[in-house]
């Protein structure tokens, strides 16, 4: 597997690539200068599971205020910078622990080797960051326009430029909010370098169609073995953003550790509030340390047999449910008493 043999990359606390578990990162929709709300919305995202965390620089206030947001928080902070060289250098100055760069777009050589410097003398990795929308001129005249072959040729020569400077403590993304090319981009670029990858589908969307999109996407890219830090990029609330990921990683087999929900599509034989029950069940495992399946099933006819793989599922009937282990029916409760059972279970969980 690409990801097996990745360099090994120190963020902060965190160590990405050589075969480490997959990091999910997210990144700030707050003003980076308002410490407080930046600082609220880190630590929802560490709750929800958030293990790196990227925030903009694109000014002296947002730099300067990464000391004061580092001091509250608990995990690596991440510096994304545009076109400003001076920005990273003040956002390494300020404590970020990697930061996230265009060599090309930051205003030639000498900025380029003021930037590296400045990483040199922390020991912090540069994440060079390529997007579909930011390829160069002559490699879109070279590839007839946006191709998989010209973000990886864009991103590799970023790569050279700090290279050259003999500095290697990197990672590399590259993105493309079409999925296909975003997936053939990742092949190409895990044959051609170690360097550990950052991946994700940019300009996904919605919380719906974007994590749709990353799903296929990411699904595609890190079955692959290609992926030593993930994202999935969401228009809304960056929260969701940690949950989709987390599903994408254990349907994936990438990850262990969290409750997994499954629930039948309804149908005619349904006769209770599937929907309403299955939300209410999704919410309420969320705060559980436990490694199992739960199976919430609307039918008391053949829920039974397709609850038999969950270590724990309901299923309902009309006015009573059934609690079920392992495929056996271990009791037949009320209908509003479901959800109570199920928590109560959950809450003296223990392996048979």
């Amino acid at each position: 597997m690409y990801r097996e043999n990745t360099r090994k990359v120190r963020i902060g606390d965190r160590v990405i690539g050589g075969g480490n578990p997959i990091a999910i990162q997210s990144m700030t929709n707050t003003r980076t200068e308002d410490v407080a709300a930046t600082v609220a919305q880190i630590l929802r995202l560490e709750q929800a599971g958030c293990e790196i965390v990227r925030c903009t620089v694109p000014n002296s206030d947002a730099a300067k205020a990464l000391a004061q947001i580092k001091k509250q928080i608990h995990i690596p902070l991440v510096a994304d910078i545009h076109f400003d060289y001076r920005m990273a250098i003040e956002a390494i100055r300020y404590g970020a622990d990697k930061i996230r760069i265009n060599p090309g777009n930051i205003g030639g050589p000498e900025n380029v080797r003021a930037v590296v410097e400045a990483a040199r003398e922390r020991d912090i990795p540069i994440r060079v960051g390529v997007n579909s929308g930011s390829l160069e001129k002559d490699i879109l005249e070279k590839y007839g326009g946006v191709t998989a072959q010209g973000i990886v040729e864009s991103a590799l020569d970023k790569v050279r430029m700090i290279e050259d400077q003999g500095y290697d403590n990197l990672v590399i993304s590259i993105k493309s909010s079409d999925v296909l090319m975003c997936v053939e981009a990742h092949e190409l670029l895990a044959d051609k370098t170690r360097y550990p990858l950052h991946v994700g589908i940019t300009e996904s969307g919605t919380v719906l169609s974007g994590s749709i999109k990353s799903a296929v996407g990411l699904g595609l890219i890190l079955n692959r073995g290609i992926g030593d830090t993930v994202r999935v990029s969401l228009t809304g609330d960056p929260v969701e953003e940690i949950g989709a990921a987390k599903l994408i990683l254990r349907t994936l087999r990438l990850r262990k550790g969290g409750i997994e929900v499954v629930s039948c599509p309804t149908c005619g034989r349904t006769q209770i509030d599937l929907i309403g029950l299955a939300s209410q069940v999704e919410r309420l495992v969320q705060d559980y340390p436990l490694d199992i399946k739960v199976a919430v099933m609307g039918c008391a006819v053949n829920g039974p047999g397709e609850a038999r793989e969950a270590d724990i599922g309901i299923a309902g009937g009309r006015g009573e449910g059934l609690l079920i282990k392992k495929g056996r029916i271990i009791r037949k409760v009320p209908e509003e008493q479901l959800l109570s059972v199920l928590k109560e279970e959950l809450d003296n969980w223990r392996a048979d």
